[in-house]
């Protein structure tokens, strides 16, 4: 693939939507349809981004202030985006990233009510400008979330059950108004996975072939 810019997807959702489940499924069945394929996650993913994900998720670090909170996302974002996705991208190879800048846009734009506005700007300044070619949203209802809460959550997990239900709803709303994918995810993992493959079938040219 050669001089051929690979495709970007990000499978994003609130806490315990099974994304990153969906992500490694959706990873394995791209590269099933001989397509070069780089996974990764958001935040965390390079040296810089783990001693983020520890302040941003841990729970012995006190807390974190919203901006500062913002902040760091952007500086996970901004390392991220240059030591991995675009080297990737400009290798030819896929990108399935579990969360992007949605995530933020959602968490600290409306649920940690920094304005959506806000923070889409200071993810593009970090990002410079790098979109995905197609976000997938898993959406889930309240009883299903709480359902599959952790034993063990983190620092934004623990963030309370209005916290997580304005996540859930922000996904929705803003999906529709970005033209983001929404998939059913209360369903089984098999039914969630065959809904994303199509949906990544219809949307990015020859992703899809081989699926259904």
């Amino acid at each position: 693939m050669t001089g051929i810019r690979g495709v970007f997807v990000v499978v994003e959702g609130a806490d315990a939507s099974g994304k990153s489940t969906q992500a490694r499924r959706l990873a394995e069945r791209l590269r099933g349809a001989g397509r070069t394929v780089v996974e990764t996650f958001e935040p965390g993913s390079t040296m810089l981004g783990a001693a983020v994900r520890a302040v941003v998720l841990g729970n012995d670090r006190g807390p974190v202030d919203e901006r500062a909170e913002a902040l760091l996302m952007a500086a996970d974002r901004a390392q991220h985006t240059t030591e991995v996705i675009r080297p990737a991208l400009d290798a030819g190879a896929d990108v399935v990233c579990d969360r992007y800048v949605p995530s933020s846009l959602v968490y600290q734009g409306v649920a940690r009510r920094l304005g959506v506005d806000a923070v889409e700007a200071l993810s593009r300044w970090a990002t410079r400008g790098l979109e995905p070619d197609l976000v997938l949203v898993l959406d889930i209802d309240d009883d299903t979330a709480a359902a599959r809460a952790s034993s063990e959550p983190d620092r934004m997990e623990k963030a309370g059950e209005e916290f997580h239900a304005a996540v859930r709803a922000a996904y929705r709303r803003l999906a529709a108004d970005r033209g983001w994918v929404v998939v059913d995810g209360n369903r089984s993992a098999e039914e969630v996975e065959q809904a994303v493959w199509g949906a990544v079938g219809t949307r990015l040219s020859g992703a899809g072939e081989g699926g259904g």
